[in-house]
């Protein structure tokens, strides 16, 4: 369980987070809200980027503002950007095994490509492991960074957008697999994406940011009924549909 109280951050004269406070329970949980509302300031604080000005975050009974942002990788903290981190040039089972020097015990030598392996049979990727990511396409490359996330024994699983401009069969699939992170990883992950078909496909709780606040909290089917998330970021017409 994540639980954040009164959490703000400030740069300069902006509050991007201003007094958040939600819980997230095991399982996939969704963050969404407008562009500028705040999800990607929150995965900084929790990715250890951003420090807040007050506030506090205890995850498993963990503070995890105590921990220096590089022990938060040792932890179990894995995360996802907008921007794709794997390294062309490289194959895409050494982008994968790269995430595993950074986590406790890891595995050597051949247990190490079996965690490999295991990471990119759990989110389909067919592709050969030992051709470089460079020469993938949009789908198999969004494949690695997820099997980047959940290599090993992740604790906490961030994921930011992960499907964006993706085509819907393949959105599917993608939520599939994250739909299955907790029970395949035991890890808790945290869904942001802007695809709300995604989110109510793999999160069964989700919370709305809007102008750096928590407007609405709980399972997913019912926020996205709530008549102020509604005005603030979905739209009428959207939902009804």
């Amino acid at each position: 369980m994540i639980e954040i109280s009164n959490l703000t951050v400030k740069f300069g004269g902006v509050t991007p987070l201003d007094g958040v406070s939600v819980r997230f329970e095991p399982g996939t949980c969704g963050l969404i809200g407008p562009n500028g509302a705040g999800k990607t300031t929150f995965f900084n604080v929790l990715s250890g980027f951003v420090r807040p000005v007050s506030g506090s975050i205890s995850v498993f009974g963990e503070d995890l503002l105590s921990m220096a942002h590089y022990r938060r990788a040792r932890w179990g903290l894995r995360r996802t950007f907008q921007t794709e981190q794997a390294i062309e040039e490289l194959t895409v089972a050494d982008n994968v095994a790269m995430v595993l020097e950074h986590a406790p015990g890891a595995p050597r030598g051949g247990a190490r490509r079996e965690a490999v392996l295991d990471a990119l049979d759990f989110v389909g990727l067919d592709a050969d492991p030992d051709c470089p990511v460079g020469t993938l396409g949009a789908r198999e490359r969004r494949l690695v960074e997820v099997a980047r996330a959940v290599v090993g024994k992740p604790r906490l699983v961030l994921l930011d957008e992960p499907a964006a401009g993706l085509p819907d069969e393949e959105t599917e699939h993608l939520g599939r697999v994250i739909a299955r992170i907790p029970q395949e990883t035991g890890a808790l992950a945290i869904l942001v994406d802007h695809d709300m078909s995604l989110v109510s496909a793999c999160c069964s709780v989700t919370a709305v940011l809007d102008f750096g606040k928590i407007i609405a909290a709980g399972p997913t089917a019912e926020v996205l009924r709530d008549e102020q998330v509604i005005k603030a970021y979905l739209g009428t017409e959207e939902v009804a549909a």
